[in-house]
């Protein structure tokens, strides 16, 4: 279906990785893996035709499609959401306006007799079959379906997209692309910007997509969830298993052992033979033996180990200036994007070296906050900024700010002051940056990478108010280690937007939860914050929908009561009707698909392309659409009583 040969990229005299070759086949769904720089983004720009090897290439079908959604993109504004998201139906569109043009010709022509009007009249025939076939009629639905399944509301369709984080706006490009129906999706960290509920629509979109899919994600539930094989780029080279992620970590993990195992013997073995050759070298009765040994020595191929990202981040902020005791302060801050309202009501004060997080669903006004504190965006109300106050932002977006013509050193050279300018290497090597990676242009710099220079910046910066907003977005676990270690010991006052839990425990000390257009200040860590909602996790906490209380001993041990037997009961024969009818559903989409592809097959031949097969098909694309509502609907119904 789609293959890549022999594909080699150089960067500046360094090889990224060489020979890489693996065909994707139809309803594969593959992980792309490796430490961050290994080549992950890059292959698949080289895949999309964004970037060119430096040799091989990539073989592909005539009308193979392949939809690309990259870790940093850039906006256009001037459309709604819904209008943003009708984009991927461009073609359809363009086939409306031509089917109108020929029925005014039609309208107006009187030669009926003429050839040229019958083959008007087959063009529009044809014409029509083709915009039935396409779901022209009905791709309003597959709109708003995907639309809301990332987490849109029906009134946000007619929002302007420049009102959206840089989160939602990602989300708007996910939908157009899923609604293209590519042979392939190149999907870069798509989860990065979602939270939990459409995440999980997300997995089910792909479960359901007959297409192949290649991602690339640091979410390992995700990549359980999505993926059947796992293709890790290590030593510049691939290593391609037919498993899904966990499987392919405890197969890797024998793997390196194995390596490990070899490499020694080998070492052992050219250690023997070295030892020979010198010890028999000058002797003439031994010239043969020793000649052999040293062709021996030349032939032989090293074994390599794996890789392991061994290096350690040494993050440490500047010592913070004294600020007033009261950074921040909220009264009655209000703040509208036209009729509509993110937030209102807003009063909490954040007390000097206190560390908090801003937590709340995608779109609930926590970066809006945050860019009010700022004085980036005008409000109602009063934001007041303590004295001597000194603030250092790191943004969602932080890493596409980077000017991509410099080189890493470049950059940080070009904020670094006084004495730090003499140990700019010294810092970029301590961040992984050191020797020829230093020199590199940040436009090939992979996601990762870019948000550890956008870091290194940050760090030359004199502050005593840190606000970051999605910090961990594309760091590795280490990196996310090494960052919260030094927040931890940084003697400034803090504000972190994030949904990681793991990141936010034994961080912070107080959490702000933003929903339904309100601020609530909740004391303690992330983890006391979770047990006033009884819940697992972030994600968990917001999907209830309302606010967190502190539970009286009482409530608490009615909370935790078991249902009643027959309640209980009732709730069992509940869920195995829904379960029932998922399961039904699945039947018949899976029916459906399979009789849409061969009659696709039938309609490919003269014979088949027949107004009745064309009619059929219609009925066929119709009758799933209505299945997978129906699916649709009874997941939802069937996740409520889980």
């Amino acid at each position: 279906m789609l293959s890549i040969d022999n594909i080699r990229v150089d960067f500046g005299g360094t090889n990224l990785f060489h020979d890489v070759s693996f065909i994707v086949n139809k309803k594969d769904r593959i992980a792309l893996v490796g430490k961050n720089g290994a080549g992950k983004s890059t292959l698949l720009k080289i895949i999309a035709g964004i970037q060119s090897p430096t040799e091989g290439a990539i073989s592909k079908p005539k009308e193979f499609t392949i939809g690309y959604l990259p870790q940093v993109m850039h906006h256009i504004d001037g459309r709604t959401v819904y209008e943003e998201a009708e984009l991927a139906f461009a073609h359809i569109h363009e086939m409306e306006a031509r089917l109108e043009k020929m029925n005014n010709e039609l309208a107006e022509r009187t030669d009926y007799e003429s050839e040229s009007y019958h083959e008007l009249i087959e063009d529009y025939t044809h014409l029509n079959e083709q915009y039935t076939m396409m779901g022209g009629s009905h791709y309003e639905a597959e709109i708003e379906r995907a639309l809301q399944g990332l987490g849109f509301r029906r009134e946000d369709f007619k929002r302007p997209t420049s009102e959206f984080s840089g989160g939602w706006r990602m989300r708007i490009e996910l939908a157009k692309l899923l609604l293209q129906h590519p042979d392939i999706l190149l999907l870069d960290e798509p989860t990065n910007h979602l939270d939990i509920e459409s995440i999980q629509w997300l997995e089910q979109f792909l479960a359901r997509s007959g297409n192949a899919v290649l991602l690339v994600s640091h979410d390992r539930a995700f990549l359980n969830a999505v993926t059947n094989r796992t293709i890790e780029i290590s030593c510049g080279r691939i290593y391609d298993y037919k498993l899904s992620y966990d499987k392919f970590m405890e197969n890797r993990k024998e793997r390196r052992e194995q390596q490990i195992r070899a490499y020694e013997n080998q070492q052992k073995e050219i250690a023997d033979i070295k030892e020979f050759i010198e010890r028999f070298r000058y002797k003439p009765t031994k010239a043969v033996q020793v000649q052999s040994r040293i062709k021996q020595l030349e032939k032989m191929v090293p074994i390599e180990i794996d890789e392991e990202d061994t290096s350690r981040l040494r993050l440490k902020f500047a010592p913070a200036t004294r600020s007033g005791n009261y950074p921040v302060i909220c009264n009655d801050v209000k703040k509208n994007f036209g009729a509509h309202t993110v937030f209102e009501g807003v009063n909490f004060t954040i007390n000097r070296g206190e560390k908090v997080a801003f937590v709340g669903r995608n779109g609930e006004g926590k970066t809006t906050m945050v860019r009010c504190i700022l004085g980036e965006l005008a409000h109602d109300g009063e934001i007041v900024i303590g004295h001597n106050v000194e603030t250092a932002y790191f943004a969602q977006h932080e890493a596409q700010l980077l000017d991509e013509n410099l080189t890493v050193f470049q950059t940080i050279d070009n904020v670094a002051t006084g004495d730090i300018r003499l140990r700019i290497r010294d810092i970029l090597g301590a961040f992984m940056f050191g020797g020829e990676a230093s020199d590199k242009p940040v436009k090939v710099l992979s996601g990762g990478e870019r948000s550890r220079l956008a870091m290194i910046r940050l760090l030359l910066r004199q502050m005593n108010l840190l606000i970051l907003d999605e910090p961990t977005n594309h760091l590795d676990m280490q990196s996310k280690d090494v960052l919260k270690e030094a927040i931890r010991d940084f003697d400034g006052t803090v504000i972190i937007v994030s949904h990681d839990r793991q990141f936010l425990d034994g961080l912070v000390t107080k959490v702000y939860e933003f929903g339904d257009g309100k601020v609530r200040e909740h004391l303690g860590g992330i983890y006391d914050y979770l047990a006033t909602k009884n819940a697992t996790n972030i994600n968990e906490a917001l999907a209830q929908g309302k606010p967190a209380t502190v539970a009286e001993p009482q409530q608490k041990m009615v909370s935790e009561n078991r249902l009643s037997y027959e309640a209980e009961k009732q709730l069992q024969k509940q869920r195995r009707k829904l379960e029932k009818l998922v399961e039904d559903d699945e039947k018949a989409i899976n029916e459906l698909e399979g009789a849409i592809s061969a009659l696709e097959a039938v309609m490919s031949t003269v014979e088949g392309s027949t107004e009745e097969n064309f009619t059929k098909y219609a009925s066929l694309k119709k009758q799933l659409d209505e299945a997978v509502s129906r699916w649709e609907t009874n997941m939802e119904n069937l996740e409520e009583l889980s």
